[in-house]
């Protein structure tokens, strides 16, 4: 069986932030990780992208006076190399929706789902001053739902509603501010109404998509699927492959869609073996995709529908992993009033590897969460330093004191019911884990470690190895034997959230090659009587109480170097 694994492409107007890291990214990289070590590195494919077409490029490109690409290609690196190289996300293939693979293939998918692809004329908001049609982000007004005053002609930042233009109170240009006319102009538009059935038995039959993306997919279908247009009246963008179509572009949310399909092709050109691509999209396989919420009804509905059109029986989506929002101290994230942080800046206010442990313990699963200083640094100095790291460092200092590095023999006649209490939640951990991880719930999964760890702890305390090895050695020994290899364990089941550290951990441990591992494996009690263990160094390190009092002002100062630096569009 092929495992792919995708993250929505983050849009290259703006640096990607906390909530947009953990919503997508960070999500699908931890999956990724577990993949590897579930069903073997060889099986398992991880892509996303760059998508960088649509109307908010063109509109700052038409500002600033520049061509869209000369923006994204800054963008797409500085993004890209923030990925890779700081936050240690594990893809594949990070493509870019400008990659000639991509163009090609958007084009003859598309023709090749002709007969679920009208025609018709539309009336649409025209600029008189700039001379261009309207569409999507080249108009703003207010949402006729909520009321909000900035919403946009695709879809309404307060609410959520999808829109389109003629639907907006007071249009306005997004580029002029002048009150648009309406001009007819002719599209081509995707029938999605023709795939409700079909969508709404592969939804309602699903025993692996997670309930909320099923109960928004649904009432999505249950109100009525419409045709939805493909084209736009643009030019930065795909080019329309149609007959007559000249002038038009591919409306950024289908082909940004199709980059899934084209990032598993391009991975498996530039590596010699064109025709491997379609063991992801075809037959024995399960996909994972980490989304916003904001994203479901793209992933859930337009994309699976245009597989379904294609009828080459591509495989749809096992899971989708859609979280609520991440919300900044009770408020949304907003680039223009500066609330939030993004990833270019937080690892300059402390470690990346405890910035993903915070994100996924704070992973909004089942309703928005906030993100507080306050709770970061509990996690941090709790979670992480006293239930794991202090946890690791007593077992070695312990078995480097006593039994001068060597992990101590084990006497199987003096088990009691702690020590099977133990060894069964040892035994049974990484099962639970698993079973929350591949429903997408990465948080719920982080609960089972954490409940080892701390198990490990109490059992350490009523144990008490440093009294019994001055009169019940034996007992003293089974302890100690049972702790390192629980260490083993948690190493191995955190290496996709703190790869960086796991790997520290087997160091200690006088182990290597962790991605070697395979999960269905981690409790095999492998660390026998007589494999000699390093001496303890602490792992982590608590972050002072008066830290969160200092750091708006150095969020303040890291952000007024970055604006020297970043790319022109990101500024």
């Amino acid at each position: 069986m092929k495992v792919l694994v995708a993250s929505a492409w983050p849009y290259v107007e703006t640096v990607p932030h906390l909530g947009n890291l953990i919503g997508s990214i960070l999500s699908a990289d931890v999956f990724a990780r577990y993949a590897r070590l579930k069903y073997g590195k060889e099986n398992v494919l991880f892509v996303s992208g760059s998508d960088e077409h649509g109307t908010p490029i063109e509109i700052e490109a038409i500002k600033r006076k520049v061509n869209p690409k000369e923006l994204t290609s800054q963008a797409h690196e500085y993004v890209k190399k923030l990925f890779l190289d700081t936050w240690e996300i594990s893809f594949d293939n990070y493509t870019r929706t400008e990659s000639e693979v991509h163009k090609k293939f958007v084009s003859e998918f598309l023709l090749s789902i002709q007969k679920y692809i009208k025609v018709k004329e539309e009336v649409l908001p025209y600029c008189e001053n700039d001379k261009i049609f309207l569409p999507d982000r080249f108009i703003k007004g207010t949402c006729p739902y909520c009321g909000f005053e900035d919403a946009r002609g695709d879809q309404c930042d307060r609410c959520g509603r999808l829109l389109s233009p003629e639907l907006l109170i007071n249009p306005k240009c997004a580029i002029c501010g002048s009150k648009p006319i309406y001009k007819k102009t002719k599209h081509w538009f995707f029938d999605l109404s023709q795939f409700s059935e079909k969508l709404k038995d592969w939804l309602s039959l699903s025993k692996t998509m997670p309930e909320n993306v099923k109960s928004v997919a649904l009432s999505w279908i249950q109100e009525g699927l419409k045709p939805r247009s493909l084209t736009r009246d643009t030019s930065w963008g795909i080019q329309a492959p149609f007959e007559g179509s000249e002038g038009k572009t591919i409306y950024v949310w289908f082909e940004a869609l199709l980059g899934y399909v084209s990032a598993t092709i391009e991975y498996f050109e530039n590596n010699g073996n064109n025709e491997r691509w379609s063991d992801y999209w075809f037959g024995d396989v399960k996909s994972f995709y980490f989304i916003g919420k904001d994203n479901i009804p793209f992933h859930a509905v337009i994309f699976p529908a245009m597989l379904l059109a294609s009828e080459k029986n591509y495989v749809l989506p096992s899971v989708i992993g859609a979280t609520e929002y991440l919300m900044y101290e009770g408020q949304k994230f907003s680039k223009s009033r500066k609330i939030g942080i993004w990833i270019d800046e937080a690892p300059q206010i402390m470690d990346v590897e405890y910035w993903r442990f915070v994100l996924v313990r704070l992973r909004p699963e089942e309703k928005d969460t906030n993100f507080l200083w306050r709770e970061t640094l509990r996690i941090i100095n709790t979670e992480l330093n006293d239930d794991i790291g202090n946890f690791e460092n007593r077992i070695l200092s312990m078995i480097n004191r006593y039994f001068s590095g060597v992990v101590p023999g084990y006497h199987v006649e003096l088990e009691d019911e702690h020590d099977k209490k133990l060894l069964a939640l040892m035994r049974d951990t990484p099962s639970k884990v698993s079973l929350e991880f591949e429903r997408g719930r990465l948080k719920s999964g982080t609960d089972y470690i954490l409940e080892l760890a701390r198990e490990g702890n109490a059992y350490l305390n009523l144990k008490a190895p440093w009294d019994r090895v001055k009169d019940r050695k034996e007992i003293a020994e089974n302890t100690l034997y049972i702790g390192i290899n629980l260490i083993r364990e948690l190493a191995i089941m955190l290496y996709p959230i703190i790869p960086s550290y796991a790997k520290i951990i087997y160091s200690h441990l006088n182990l290597t090659n962790i991605e070697g591992e395979m999960w269905d494996n981690i409790f095999s009690l492998s660390l026998q009587p007589g494999h000699k263990v390093r001496k303890a160094s602490p792992l982590f390190k608590k972050i002072d109480l008066d830290f969160e009092k200092q750091v708006q002002e150095k969020l303040s100062s890291i952000r007024k170097e970055l604006e020297k630096t970043r790319p022109t569009l990101l500024r």
